[in-house]
């Protein structure tokens, strides 16, 4: 049986691997991780309970050319939902307030897509899958996505991105991201990307039966969120609090910021006040499995949940980039090199 090898970086929790591990068993395939990198310590450590690898790289950016050819071995496939601070609106504007670059300026998360580049070319892996937020498209006017696609081009080819949202793929989710894929050597251009599933969706579908007590919010807090709400509506703002039932079809989208206070999602409950979404709720909501094993640290585990990828959207992208690239390889079809 064929392995596909690939290398995830700004691995967070493994929502990548998960997916590929997925599609490539579809195939069938077998899989294997040839190298993997992420600086957030906590994330190393959900990631290595998970999935057993101990050899976890710490930052691309500090590694030398020789350090990549030296580490990195060779791989057909290359993951990387790069850091989105930098492009997210939400980043975009707090960096601003505060007079802090944004975007490639950016010179501590802004500037780590040319980490990626450099490995692409000391590498060159058969296929490249990389995703942000939705606002890579639009940030700097569309520049910042131009110079991304203009050097991804000149190695590989690259069809135009695509933003793709998650409650299109099965989770009860409205979170949309842009997804950028490459190809080396291809004479025919003509990839699609993955077509919206027919799976209807409801938030009654991740929610769990018997949710901890913690988990309703305080009379404090829920106060709080009215008070907030209404002084937002008199400012003109739509900031606030937002409720969903079982029967709703999907949530708003799930941020890292969802530990301090739930106001992206409360749940409605029968008692006076609403609640969070537990940790294994939101991992639901990501598409992750039922045994993947949860950051024992509740506000960890939503900060890790919320930056990471919807895999049902990776995995059907990542069968669609397998299906493609070895249907129609140029090279002979028994090899995958």
């Amino acid at each position: 049986m064929k392995t596909i090898k690939y290398i995830d970086l700004f691995a967070g929790i493994g929502g990548m691997r998960i997916a590929l591990e997925r599609a490539a068993k579809k195939m069938p395939y077998d899989s294997k991780c040839v190298f993997t990198s992420e600086i957030d310590k906590y994330c190393v450590d959900t990631y290595q309970q998970n999935f057993h690898q101990n050899n976890i790289n710490r930052d691309i950016a500090k590694m030398k050319n020789k350090e990549i050819d030296l580490e990195i071995k060779k791989h057909h496939i290359l993951l990387a939902g790069f850091p989105c601070q930098p492009f997210s609106i939400a980043g975009v504007s707090k960096k601003i307030s505060m007079g802090r670059p944004h975007g490639f300026e950016d010179e501590t998360q802004g500037t780590l897509f040319f980490d990626i580049v450099r490995i692409i070319r000391r590498k060159l892996p058969r296929m490249i899958l990389l995703e942000n937020v939705k606002n890579l498209k639009s940030h700097d006017k569309g520049n910042t996505l131009r110079v991304i696609l203009k050097i991804l081009r000149s190695y590989y080819y690259v069809p135009d991105p695509q933003i793709l949202n998650a409650r299109d793929f099965g989770l009860p989710q409205n979170r949309e991201r842009i997804y950028i894929v490459g190809f080396i050597n291809r004479k025919n251009k003509d990839f699609v990307y993955p077509k919206k599933t027919k799976i209807k969706t409801q938030v009654g579908d991740i929610l769990e039966p018997k949710p901890d007590k913690k988990y309703f919010i305080s009379d404090r807090l829920w106060k709080g969120h009215k008070d907030r709400k209404e002084r937002n509506k008199k400012a003109g703002k739509g900031f606030g609090y937002k409720i969903y039932k079982s029967e709703d079809e999907y949530t708003r989208t799930i941020s890292s910021r969802y530990y301090k206070d739930g106001a992206d999602a409360l749940i409605f409950t029968n008692n006076k006040n609403p609640r969070k979404l537990t940790p294994r709720e939101c991992a639901r909501l990501q598409g992750f499995p039922e045994d993947f094993i949860i950051n024992k640290s509740d506000q960890r585990a939503y900060m890790q949940f919320g930056n990471s990828v919807p895999v049902n959207v990776v995995e059907r992208i990542l069968h669609e980039m397998l299906l493609y690239f070895y249907s129609k390889q140029i090279i002979k079809s028994d090899t995958l090199f």
